[in-house]
């Protein structure tokens, strides 16, 4: 049994907690992307955590 798929559709209602900026979807990484805070939000089981402690920091 496969993880569920993120639903994209989700993007038109969520944004970056730290600056309310529109994220992006990186499909191959389970990540959304707010390149103004400069982090990446895992995607896990389908379901994004949008938390900042849990971010990943861009390079």
């Amino acid at each position: 049994m496969s993880a569920p798929e993120f639903d994209a559709k989700m993007l038109e209602a969520l944004v970056c907690p730290q600056t309310k900026a529109v994220l992006s979807y990186d499909a191959a990484r389970q990540e959304l992307i707010s390149k103004p805070a400069g982090l990446a939000f895992p995607i896990r089981d389908g379901i994004p955590v949008m938390l900042v402690d849990e971010a990943r920091v861009l390079d």
